[in-house]
């Protein structure tokens, strides 16, 4: 019964949502603007990262047979998909903002790039 309600609950709701994001695609790559079509893939882009991380998360729980994961697992994916994923929501949305990717390369190249390596 579980599979059966994963299947339904899950994998009918994610084929909709691929299947409106193919009639999207097709939809932006005949635009006739370039800059028309960087926007648009961007902002589906985001959409498709938190709809993958949910779902997959999801998918991972519900969908998979048990024998394939752990208690622990399970435990550590639904900690993934009620709380990492709504908590990177505004992350991800933002990202499509030049002045948030700025200051995120800004911070994060702090850690990954020091200004001044020491030996």
């Amino acid at each position: 019964m579980v599979y059966v309600t994963g299947v339904t609950f899950l994998l009918l709701p994610l084929s909709a949502i691929v299947t409106s994001y193919t009639l999207i695609l097709s939809t932006v790559l005949h635009m006739p603007s370039n800059e028309g079509k960087k926007k648009a893939l961007v902002t589906c882009l985001s959409h498709l990262m938190v709809v993958g991380m949910f779902y997959g998360a999801a998918t991972f729980m519900y969908v998979l047979p048990s024998s394939l994961h752990s208690v622990k697992q399970d435990n550590i994916i639904s900690v993934f998909y009620t709380i990492v994923t709504p908590a990177l929501n505004p992350l991800i949305y933002s990202l499509r903002n030049k002045e948030v990717i700025g200051a995120l390369r800004r911070v994060l190249g702090r850690y990954i790039l020091p200004a001044h390596p020491t030996l």
